[in-house]
């Protein structure tokens, strides 16, 4: 059986590749094959064939491009921006004003899109001209687009958890179902920190926006109607046991592309730039996915799982222990390393070790997209940083990162919380069965 040493030697090399440059899939792909020329011979190796047909004949993954189209079928479609400007009608009176508005509106647009990156480029298109002019701190504002968009990978649909579910073979409504309670929770304490920061210092926030009259404001509902209108067909489908993850997903692109075209937004032109863009996006985790189901393969037929088991053991770690170094080491990894690739690369190889150490899989799922979560606004990598410092065009990215570390430290300690309360993840798919 292969030792310890080995694994950690050949995951070394891994991260090696992909932190100098080498494509994920790469990476991972070419580890997966040295350890099968070194330990169990060429032949094993033509078996990469019938992974491939195998993952990309997946139903369940079919889910990812859908749900790819979706959010840009929402954010051409001009829903995203009449979203905004309705939530900030209710929210703006709050202590911090505009700024709940972000996480507000990241919260939504995440449980329409699933991606976190799609959430950080669209609600920082669309709010970022509107903090120029009103006075608010620039470096919290953008902190909290930064951190709101990180909610597009927890609060359902979530193509991470997608992934995460097709690699273990864990229930993927189970999963939704267990992210809705943390995210609402932690876009809950975004909000609670915004009040905070911004009694504690007013001229954060900016100057007091003006009184909204109520008849204005439950006119401005009919603008949240749309994406209320997706995330019901979408979830709605879902937990009433009508539809698959896939189905439900194909039935929001149906629901998006009607909204669209009663915006009288559904042409040719915006099409072609929708299914271009899935293309890409699709084509890029597909192949990570390949490789990682390969990965995942070759680490059963070595018994990587039992050895690592067994190493982690031998060192005495309680199943507490196990966490909290599995939150130091994503921490470090998250550091160098853009989420998809982190997930991939290491759920083959943990989740069996945790599952073993007694963790529900559901549960660690919602840990596991947490800890990616953080990793999106941990500098130098974290991805939600260099999107809305892109969208923002100007300045430094440091104002972004120093904006994001309050957040940061909110997502810490809710990591904390849900190792102590376990049943903030799974009281919800408990309850439902």
């Amino acid at each position: 059986m292969i030792g310890a040493l080995e694994v950690l030697i050949g995951f070394g090399i891994m991260l090696g590749m992909m932190a100098a440059g080498i494509h994920v899939a790469v990476a991972i792909f070419s580890v997966a094959a040295l350890g099968t020329l070194m330990y169990l011979g060429t032949p094993l190796l033509y078996s990469f064939g019938d992974t491939l047909w195998g993952t990309l004949n997946d139903f369940i993954l079919t889910a990812i491009p859908l749900f790819i189209l979706l959010g840009e079928l929402l954010l051409r479609s001009g829903i995203t921006e009449r979203m905004y400007s309705a939530l900030s009608v209710w929210l703006n009176r709050m202590p911090g004003g505009l700024l709940h508005t972000n996480i507000g509106a990241s919260s939504v647009f995440a449980a329409m899109s699933g991606s976190s990156v799609a959430t950080a480029a669209t609600i920082g298109t669309v709010a970022l001209p509107a903090f120029a002019e009103r006075g608010y701190s620039e470096r919290l504002a953008l902190g909290t687009l930064a951190a709101g968009a990180t909610l597009g990978i927890l609060i359902p649909p979530s193509i991470n958890m997608i992934i995460y579910g097709a690699i273990t073979n864990t229930s993927i409504g189970k999963l939704f179902i267990a992210g809705i309670l943390p995210g609402l929770a932690l876009a809950g304490a975004f909000m609670l920190a915004i009040m905070a920061f911004s009694l504690l210092r007013p001229e954060v926030a900016g100057e007091r926006e003006p009184r909204v009259p109520l008849r204005a404001r439950l006119a401005s509902l009919v603008d949240l109607l749309p994406p209320a209108f997706v995330f019901a067909i979408v979830i709605g489908s879902i937990y009433s046991g009508w539809a698959t993850p896939t189905e439900a997903a194909a039935l929001g692109v149906v629901a998006a592309l009607l909204l669209a075209a009663i915006n009288r937004k559904l042409t040719l032109s915006m099409l072609h730039e929708c299914f271009l863009s899935m293309a890409r996006t699709t084509a890029m985790i597909m192949l990570i996915i390949v490789a990682a189901f390969f990965l995942n393969y070759i680490v059963g037929i070595l018994g990587i799982p039992h050895t690592l088991t067994q190493w982690v053991a031998d060192l005495g770690l309680s199943p507490l222990g196990l966490i909290l170094a599995l939150v130091v080491f994503y921490l470090v990894l998250g550091c160098f390393l853009e989420t998809l690739s982190m997930m991939i690369a290491t759920v083959p190889i943990v989740v069996p070790m945790v599952v073993q150490f007694g963790f529900d899989p559901v549960w660690f799922g919602i840990f596991l997209v947490i800890m990616m979560e953080i990793s999106l606004i941990t500098p130098p990598i974290g991805m939600n940083l260099y999107v809305v410092q892109g969208v923002r065009g100007r300045g430094s990215i440091s104002d972004v990162m120093l904006g994001s570390l309050p957040f940061l430290a909110i997502m810490l300690a809710f990591v904390a919380l849900i190792i102590i309360w376990p049943g903030l993840v799974l009281w919800l798919p408990e309850a439902m069965g």
